[in-house]
């Protein structure tokens, strides 16, 4: 009976120390503290409640329980290659990666089951109608304004589900083997063409030059050949005057002496022999001369027969 006694007030002290144990746990696990760039959704009794932004809270037990904890930050998901089909009924494989975030919370919780797979479905879809309308070729050079169709309708889909999409990439476009087979030899033939017209104007560039450069050469070589013509001519010219102004300067100077007319008469002498010193058949000698050339070839004649009749 005193053990009863004993244990009674014992037992009551551990349950009160139990419940209060539990109640600080409790306590403890409804303080709730949001991340930064997080946000979180509340229920209560399995309804709407409010939505909580970073910071810290407290959450009553029992009652209120926390639906969906969100990120705010910018998502990015890369969705495997799509086969679609181009207006011209070539068959392709593109994948594509979305660049999208949450921008309603609740939204996002109560407005579509799996947001994440609904944007993806919705991304295929989309990524095939706009190939269907458009050619393999504007497909392969036309990726940003796909991209632009594609965000427009992608943002404007995923509104009411909480979401932006603020950016979407085509990152790979590969057509059949044999299309692209077809893509590198046309390529190759154009670089190929490319560099005939390139090593055409640059022999017509070179042809061009050296043309221009013989031109100049004679132009050059004409006006030196003008120049030296000029200049020789100046030359004897200038010989010419040069001699006439000796000539006329001895004759002055026979003048100024007051040569007689025999003077004159030697003078003509050895002109007239200079002439017949020359390789001309005929010559016309001046009535004055000739009695003097007579005489002299008198003189001649005379001499030569003296000679003769000693030698013998």
């Amino acid at each position: 009976m005193l053990f009863n006694l004993f244990l009674a007030p014992n037992t009551g002290g551990i349950i009160f120390i139990i419940i209060a144990i539990l109640v600080a746990i409790i306590f403890a696990s409804s303080i709730k503290i949001v991340p930064q760039a997080n946000t979180w959704v509340i229920e209560k009794l399995g309804l709407y409640h409010t939505t909580w932004g970073p910071g810290i809270h407290f959450l009553w037990p029992f009652f209120f329980k926390v639906s969906r904890r969100i990120s705010l930050k910018e998502q990015v998901v890369d969705y495997d290659p799509q086969p679609v089909i181009t207006k011209d009924n070539v068959t392709m494989q593109i994948d594509t990666v979305i660049f999208y975030q949450v921008t309603d919370a609740k939204a996002f919780t109560y407005g579509v089951e799996r947001p994440t797979l609904a944007l993806e479905k919705l991304t295929a879809t989309t990524l095939r109608n706009i190939i269907g309308e458009i050619e393999l070729d504007a497909t392969l050079t036309s990726r940003d304004l796909i991209n632009a169709r594609m965000r427009t309708i992608l943002d404007e889909a995923t509104d009411p589900w909480g979401m932006k999409v603020n950016r979407v990439e085509l990152k790979n476009i590969l057509p059949p083997k044999d299309i692209r087979d077809a893509m590198e030899k046309q390529m190759r033939a154009e670089r190929e063409r490319r560099e005939s017209i390139l090593r055409a104007e640059g022999e017509k560039r070179s042809a061009i030059l050296q043309a221009e450069g013989f031109k100049e050469s004679q132009i050059l070589q004409a006006e030196g050949n003008k120049q030296a013509a000029i200049l020789e001519a100046e030359g004897e010219a200038e010989a010419i005057l040069a001699v006439q102004k000796a000539k006329a300067e001895g004759i002055s100077l026979i003048k100024a002496s007051g040569a007689d007319k025999a003077v004159l008469t030697i003078k003509a002498y050895e002109a007239l022999i200079d002439v017949s010193k020359g390789q001309a058949t005929k010559l016309i000698i001046p009535s004055e001369i000739q009695g003097m050339a007579g005489l002299a070839a008198s003189l001649q004649e005379v001499l030569t027969t003296e000679k003769e009749k000693k030698e013998k």
